[in-house]
């Protein structure tokens, strides 16, 4: 009744048309579009500098703090997903706690404060001569390395603020969007994503490299800087401001009080309650609303879904490490020009970049016909297995590797004993992972977007970050555990006297379990559309009430028509 008053009262206050609404409507619009251009910017400039610190850390891990190569990779994983995680917990202190503009502007200091220091760790004091005596003061090793993780995780906190309330999905106005729209914005908006990083990978990359490689940390601080005159030309009209309907405490609330009442009550509920997520409601002893628990059950069978993406990012984060490390040992010279090891990302990203426009052409003819219903768990098949084919492939190329013999090449005027190899012979496994990036990630936030209720679509996303961290923790967990499960054979700090190829091949077999997993639960997923709107539409208060008084009706027009009634039935 309160929406059907607010919808009629909005009728009444709306205005006539003419020139005043016209001209209404046009600014409206001048602003929505100034908006989602200032978003789209600070979007890009985070992900500028997010890139421009990810792409030479293991290199400026091992020259220069003097890291072993597992030990380099897991700090560059770890980074990856607290930079995965942050965004969550921000957004909670921001709902909750502290205030979305007071978190702001925190985590833009912190931002700063971290790609400020980063040029304090990389910068040569031992180059700056005072006098002929006297030289300026060189951070020893330990300093260095604690002033390098203190800028990396006020880094990543500053990054998760910046995902969190400044630039999260919501901003973009998707609930009115159809399937074939929340398919064709991810699509564009990773292709957008990946074109950025393809131009960090190649100019960041080759100044920290070649050119000045402690000038390349200054980068991430101009893009910082980029960043916050952006989102102070809106003066906080950039600031999205989302619905408070639910929250992820209520949806851990939801879980919990259903687990506490299922052990506490587990004798006298034998089989009253469809799901186990019901004793969580207020009519089974729980202290949720159905709508809220309802809410949580559709986000629940999401969490399958959720759990097949942690082995295959981490077969996705083999490319800032495992496969990083392969092209660092390889021949880098192209026709008397030395390519920055990063570079080699750009060939992950070409096939997003290609394939993107095509996946589009097919989108369109998949959604033109009503009878198909096609669904995207069909991509995401796909792309896990050529990302577990990629990490076969890395294997077989370590082998072939080693087969060159092994020549001298100098990183960051650093002589290094690397394969003769051509780097370019370890491109198909970059475009492999480059295809199952095009296929999986938009087609994941697309069932994790549209296959829940509009009021928890939030959260959804949520957990597919969180699962997509602790992908990034798992693969650092694997590392850590062969190297120091094999003594360094399966993960060495010289290639050519290990096995880095054993470590490719035991992730490819975990990954082809891992896809054949999610192809046997993909059905699921089809008609889960479907199922929502039957089973959840129709356990909404408001509509159990119409059906309730449906149900009266039918009743009373029964008792009417009944010719004869007992003595009891009619008291």
């Amino acid at each position: 009744e309160k929406q059907l008053l607010n919808h009629m009262a909005d009728k009444e206050q709306r205005p006539l048309p003419g020139r005043s609404s016209h001209a209404g409507n046009l600014s409206q619009s001048e602003k929505k579009l100034q908006e989602a251009i200032c978003v789209l910017l600070v979007e890009l400039c985070e992900r500028f500098t997010f890139f421009g610190i990810v792409c030479n850390m293991i290199l400026f891990c091992t020259v220069k703090l003097g890291y072993r190569n597992y030990q380099a990779a897991i700090v560059n994983m770890c980074f990856v997903g607290t930079s995965m995680l942050t965004p969550v917990l921000v957004g909670w202190l921001a709902e909750c706690l502290v205030g979305r503009i007071k978190v702001v502007c925190v985590c833009m200091f912190l931002h700063f404060l971290g790609t400020a220091l980063l040029p304090v760790v990389a910068f040569p004091f031992e180059d700056i001569y005072i006098d002929r005596r006297h030289i300026l003061h060189t951070l020893t090793k330990r300093e260095q390395k604690i002033v390098f993780y203190f800028a990396l995780l006020t880094a990543s906190l500053g990054i998760g603020g910046i995902r969190a309330i400044v630039c999260p999905l919501s901003a973009y106005s998707l609930e009115d969007c159809g399937p074939k729209e929340l398919l064709s914005f991810f699509n564009w908006f990773y292709w957008l994503i990946n074109l950025n990083s393809a131009v960090v990978f190649v100019s960041i990359s080759y100044i920290q490299q070649s050119v000045a490689r402690n000038l390349g940390f200054l980068l991430p601080f101009v893009s910082m800087l980029m960043a916050m005159i952006t989102i102070h030309m809106v003066r906080g009209e950039m600031i999205y401001k989302p619905k408070t309907d639910s929250s992820l405490l209520t949806t851990f609330g939801v879980i919990a009080s259903a687990l506490k009442t299922c052990c506490v009550r587990y004798r006298y509920f034998s089989g009253g309650v469809t799901s186990w997520l019901d004793h969580a409601k207020e009519n089974y002893g729980g202290q949720y609303s159905e709508t809220q628990v309802e809410s949580t059950k559709s986000l629940a069978r999401l969490f399958p879904l959720f759990a097949f993406q942690i082995l295959y990012r981490t077969c996705i984060m083999q490319i800032p490490s495992g496969y990083y490390l392969q092209t660092m040992n390889s021949n880098l010279h192209f026709s008397g020009f030395v390519l920055p090891v990063a570079a080699m990302n750009v060939i992950s990203i070409v096939p997003l970049l290609i394939l993107v426009p095509i996946l589009e052409c097919i989108n369109s003819c998949l959604f033109s016909s009503k009878d198909t219903g096609h669904s995207p768990t069909i991509y995401i098949v796909v792309g896990q297995l050529s990302a577990a084919l990629s990490v076969m492939v890395a294997g077989f190329s370590e082998i072939h590797r080693k087969h060159f013999p092994q020549v001298e090449q100098t990183l960051s005027e650093e002589v290094l004993l690397v394969s003769s190899m051509p780097c370019f012979h370890l491109a198909p496994q970059y475009i492999l992972l480059g295809v199952a990036e095009a296929l999986v990630t938009p087609s994941c936030s697309l069932l994790s977007f549209r296959l829940v209720p509009e009021r928890i679509r939030g959260i959804s996303m949520h957990f597919l970050t969180l699962f997509n961290g602790a992908g990034c923790f798992m693969g650092a967990f694997f590392v850590q555990t062969a190297h120091a499960g094999t003594q360094g054979n399966w993960f060495p700090h010289l290639l050519h006297e290990g096995k880095l190829e054993r470590f490719f091949f035991f992730l490819a077999s975990l990954m082809m379990v891992n896809t054949l997993g999610f192809w046997t639960i993909a059905h699921r997923y089809n008609n889960l559309n479907q199922e929502y709107t039957n089973e959840f539409r129709g356990s909404l208060p408001e509509e159990k009430l119409l059906k309730h008084e449906k149900a009266i009706k039918h009743y009373a027009s029964v008792l009417e028509s009944s010719p004869i009634l007992s003595p009891m039935e009619k008291t």
